[in-house]
């Protein structure tokens, strides 16, 4: 039997520039490293229950997220670029092909 990843997802704070400005985020992990994040429309930003959330949750730098994505395809599993066998394929971010940077719909 082969190994099935997994995906995972939570609300988290991620900070976008070098001056520490950060913004809430939906980060998307496999086996718990992240590999991209969805940006939160308006109204969701302003969710308490997000907030609370995010609060709770690690906060991200783009240098830590640019490290992880690069050890995920040094190994050759990162779900954007390589074609894994996933255990919960249906939790992949709803608009994987924008955010993996290429267009691949038919």
């Amino acid at each position: 039997m082969s190994y099935k990843y997994k995906i995972s997802s939570n609300y988290c704070w991620y900070a976008y520039d070098l001056n520490g400005n950060t913004k809430l985020v939906r980060m998307y992990f496999i086996e718990g490293i992240p590999f991209t994040f969805d940006e939160l429309e308006d109204g969701q930003t302003v969710d308490q229950d997000i907030s609370d959330e995010a609060r709770k949750n690690r906060k991200y730098s783009v240098e830590e997220l640019y490290n992880y994505s690069f050890y995920l395809v040094d190994e050759q599993v990162h779900p954007c670029l390589f074609d894994l066998d996933l255990q919960n394929p249906e939790d992949m971010p709803k608009d994987i092909d924008y955010i993996c940077g290429e267009d691949l719909s038919p």
